[in-house]
């Protein structure tokens, strides 16, 4: 499952509209979604500074958040500070410079260098015109161009799509410190052929994009390109089946929710909504009733390592927040595809390469969905039967990073539980071998197609604020209690409490035998029954990093080998495998974040929580991969005293179609 579905960029830049900036109205509150005017406004001030020159361009543009100080002195009406934080690369030279520019004032705040050729480098995030600039370069290249011919494909060439793609950290000499892009090529056979079919296997292209040239080539083996199409798409299909008879899902009275600005409000929950280039979708100031449970919510990384040998894919480690941007490539939803119901969707504006705002239209939607019985009980006699459904509200976004596509869906239910799913699906990214022969790392999926195992591992970053800012960590498990005077019977078990009071306490990994959770509560608020008001954070079952510790991926992946990092809260510590992670070497993000070791008893912390897929594919993927679901829940264990939806209402379709009752008798109360 990997990367860059067509020549000029991820998405073509499709969904991304050049917006102009007086049509956006000024924020109105500090955690507010960066506008196009204020996006203007950076670009002109650093040109106006002199950092913006012609060969400069803005890989990276996100807002610089206003600190969690700035959020406790400001009222509304008040006028606020409204800061962007810019990643400027000189395309001629190299050069990276970091500007933090308020746009409230319209100055340079400050600047910082970065220098990627030195250790532990790191290069700044892919911009969508060196996709198109690098297959130029391949494309030009003589020796390309003689691999093609030796292969016997000279005439297929002009067809030939020549992927993009990050090149990890391998440790070459040729490559460390700079600027460096790997192409793969696949054929098509017209201009709207699907080229993931196609794989030229063993033809890997090394392009320096600072000198704007190829620096090395290899040319391995001679494996026959797979005949066969990877087309998907009605016309290739067939009619769509007629058998499926049609759901509708309709609020005559609208939905539930309430929304002005970025702020949302359903149930006993509140929240902010925003976008960024970076991560995406991103969550403020979570409350259930009135109380807060989240100051900030985000996936900010994921990392999609191979565990291919092959010299064409054994340096794939994908970081398709920090080397890509998730949210820079996200989709432009549409009602009745991405989402059903009543809707509500937010718009999203980011910088475009020369930092100028483009709007992402839909590009969060939000409505609210039926999920089944959210409690019920039968009871003899007069109290009856009663049944309540559940419901929940649902923010999400999608991302396209090249084959393939990311759903991000935080869900909030009725009874007080958050729980985050990433749906992964597209195309399955391939290589070739001989039809019928066996490889250790990579499964054929069609004939003459192989595809890499491989794993998709998120990062999650909560910043919990269970009944405020000054929490506790504590790793719950089962227990078994020895046969003997304490357990006489043998069915005895218990729990055990593990206070995780530092950092380096807090680096924990997942263990479903003893059905392990890990509890946020409040230092400082008690529930009804004198016992810290919490959250449980419940982990799925996820394998971590499969390669090996001594691995270049492991260094710059280091998050992906705990399930679970808790660290002191550093607004500056955003990132789980450090800002940038393009052609690092490795250890920065969370490995550098918690060195010292910082206490967390009674502290305000942040957890960073890994999860996600491990992928060994099959046929039913090809040629385009059904949803695979990961996930975790975020759910309330004394954080309120009793069971919060008692007053949910019945049904609006209860006793639908029968004569009062559910055969139950009269006192049954069905919903």
């Amino acid at each position: 499952m990997t990367h860059h579905q067509h020549p000029v960029q991820p998405h073509d830049n499709a969904d991304l509209i050049p917006v102009r900036a007086n049509r956006e109205p000024a924020p109105r509150h500090p955690l507010d979604p960066l506008s196009a005017e204020e996006i203007t406004a950076a670009r002109e001030v650093l040109v106006e500074a002199g950092l913006l020159g012609e060969a400069v361009r803005v890989p990276m543009l996100l807002p610089d958040e206003p600190t969690k100080t700035e959020l406790g002195a400001w009222t509304p009406g008040a006028p606020m500070d409204r800061r962007v934080d810019v990643t400027l690369l000189d395309t001629e030279t190299g050069a990276v410079t970091e500007a933090i520019v308020s746009v409230s004032r319209r100055v340079v705040v400050s600047t910082r260098a970065h220098d990627p050729s030195s250790a532990p480098y790191g290069q700044p995030q892919y911009l969508f015109e060196e996709y198109e600039r690098a297959a130029d370069i391949v494309k030009a290249s003589p020796e390309w161009q003689a691999a093609m011919a030796r292969r016997g494909l000279a005439d297929r060439a002009e067809l030939a799509f020549c992927s993009p793609l990050a090149p990890g950290f391998v440790g070459r000499a040729d490559e460390v410190g700079r600027r460096v892009i790997r192409s793969l090529t696949f054929l098509r056979d017209s201009e709207d052929d699907i080229p993931w079919a196609h794989p030229v296997e063993g033809l890997i292209v090394h392009v320096d994009l600072i000198a704007n040239a190829v620096i090395g080539i290899e040319d391995e083996g001679d494996v026959p390109v797979p005949s066969g199409h990877g087309n998907y798409t009605p016309e290739v299909v067939g009619p769509a089946r007629s058998t499926l008879k049609p759901i509708e899902i309709t609020q005559p009275d609208g939905p539930s929710f309430r929304v002005e600005g970025s702020a949302v409000q359903w149930e006993n929950w509140s929240m902010r909504v925003d976008f960024n280039a970076r991560e995406g979708l991103v969550l403020h100031d979570v409350r259930f009733d009135g109380r807060p449970v989240l100051t900030r919510a985000s996936v900010p990384e994921m990392v999609v390592p191979y565990g291919d040998t092959s010299p064409t894919r054994f340096w794939i480690s994908y970081f398709d927040a920090g080397e890509y941007l998730l949210g820079k490539n996200a989709n432009h939803l549409e009602l009745g595809c991405d989402c059903l119901g009543v809707i509500h969707y937010f718009d999203g504006h980011v910088a475009d390469d020369h930092g100028h705002p483009m709007r992402i239209p839909n590009v969060v939607c939000m409505h609210e969905e039926d999920i089944g019985i959210l409690w019920k009980h039968t009871e003899q006699g007069a109290v009856g039967s009663h049944v309540r459904r559940s419901r929940r509200l649902v923010v999400s976004y999608f991302s396209t990073i090249g084959n393939y596509d990311y759903g991000f869906y935080w869900y909030f239910t009725l009874d007080g539980t958050i729980r985050l799913e990433a749906k992964a699906t597209g195309i399955v990214f391939v290589g070739a071998g001989e039809p019928g022969s066996t490889n250790a790392h990579a499964p054929e999926i069609a004939p003459g197609v192989f595809a890499p195992v491989h794993q998709h591992l998120f990062s999650a970053r909560l910043d919990v604020a269970v009944d405020g800012e000054d929490n506790r960590l504590v790793e719950i498990d089962a227990a078994r209690v020895p046969m003997g005077d304490a357990n006489p019977f043998g069915n005895a078990f218990t729990w055990t409490e593990t206070p995780l009071v530092s950092e380096a306490a807090a680096q924990r990994v997942a263990d479903t035998s003893v059905a392990r959770v890990w509890e946020v509560q409040s230092a400082s608020r008690t529930n009804r029954l004198g016992k810290p008001t919490a959250y449980h954070l419940v982990p799925q079952p996820t394998a971590l990093l499969m390669a090996d510790p001594a691995s270049t991926v492991a260094a710059r992946a280091a998050f992906a080998t705990k399930h679970l990092w808790g660290t002191a809260y550093d607004a500056e510590e955003r990132w789980p495998a450090g800002r940038y992670p393009n052609a690092h070497e490795g250890g920065a993000g969370l490995p550098a974040y918690t060195a010292d070791d910082r206490p967390l008893d009674g502290e305000d912390i942040v957890l960073w929580h890994t999860f996600g897929l491990t992928h060994i594919p099959r046929p039913e993927d090809w040629p385009v991969m059904p949803v695979d679901h990961t996930g975790f829940t975020f759910s309330t264990y004394g954080f309120l005293d009793a069971n919060p939806a008692l007053d949910v209402p019945e049904s609006s379709q209860a006793h639908a179609g029968t004569d009062g009752g559910c055969g139950q008798g009269e006192h049954c109360t069905c919903g």
